[in-house]
């Protein structure tokens, strides 16, 4: 499907121009990511590929210096909202070791379907809200190294908002409407997804150029389960924002394509097919998931 929809009247609510974002994940396995150094290995295996297609690369100062954020997935029981595409995260920054007083409480509906993720109006009741994001995200087949798939991330941002997470969905959905669509029982009560507090702990490593403005900003990062005291996943991404996506330079496009299969096969050692992580957290625990992401 085109990926320009907003002729259709499901899509009335968005802008003229549905995605604005293409961004692009590897998952990794954890185990070699215990400290900078591992960050800074890493790095180095995707420079090698960043090389061989000449690219030039913004690299930030602070590159392998870590930022720490508390990450926090909120669900019914039967996780209801996850087995019917939606995410509700609550992500906290660390300065120094301590919280900021801000935090960000995100929705979203991520979906395989372009024309489905477009269909759900994820505004908030309240105005003011901070952001809404229409993503094409990029990600590993589930089976074999140098492909790709696409999922459609809409989701909208708030931050600080005052909502108290382990109440009843319906107090949710007095928030996000959308949610009110979820065949449950109104108090049907909100709790952490199995439990897990995950760390994250990222890197902004700088700005890869594909050519013609086209550039990705990109980041490692290692998840890890507090309260289970392991490393869940590593993800490294690169995401390319844009106004149109008609008016990105083709060669620009085919470019980050190849260079993120590429990388899946020179980094073969450090990559791990399958999942996504927010799969991995909701796979933690024994209810069923109806949602293969």
């Amino acid at each position: 499907m085109d990926k320009h929809i907003s002729k259709h009247p499901e899509t009335k609510h968005l802008p003229g121009d549905v995605i604005h974002y293409r961004e692009y994940k590897i998952l990794l396995k954890p185990d070699r990511f215990t400290s900078r150094e591992g960050f800074m290995q890493f790095w180095d295996a995707v420079n090698a590929t960043v090389k061989k297609f000449d690219f030039k690369v913004d690299l930030e100062k602070n590159a392998f210096h870590s930022q720490v954020r508390e990450v926090l997935f909120y669900d019914t029981p039967n996780f209801d909202l996850y087995n019917n595409h939606f995410i509700l995260r609550k992500r906290t920054f660390y300065d120094d070791g301590w919280p900021r007083a801000d935090h960000e409480l995100t929705i979203k509906y991520r979906s395989p379907e372009l024309k489905d993720a477009a269909s759900v109006d994820v505004r908030p009741m309240a105005a003011g809200h901070d952001e809404i994001k229409f993503k094409e995200e990029l990600l590993l087949d589930r089976k074999q190294l140098g492909a790709m798939r696409s999922v459609y991330s809409h989701g909208c941002v708030l931050t600080s908002p005052k909502v108290v997470l382990d109440r009843g969905i319906e107090d949710i959905a007095g928030v996000f409407p959308a949610l009110g669509k979820i065949d449950v029982r109104p108090l049907t009560k909100i709790a952490l997804v199995n439990n897990v507090a995950v760390e994250e702990v990222q890197n902004t490593i700088g700005r890869i150029h594909f050519g013609h403005g086209f550039n990705g900003k990109t980041t490692i990062a290692i998840w890890r389960s507090r309260a289970l005291e392991k490393p869940l996943s590593g993800e490294f991404a690169f995401q390319c924002k844009f106004d149109r996506l008609t008016d990105v330079h083709k060669s620009s496009l085919l470019l980050s394509d190849e260079f993120y299969k590429q990388v899946q096969l020179d980094c073969a050692d450090w990559v791990m097919l399958g999942t996504t992580k927010t799969a991995m957290v909701y796979g933690l625990g024994n209810v069923p998931l109806k949602n293969r992401e």
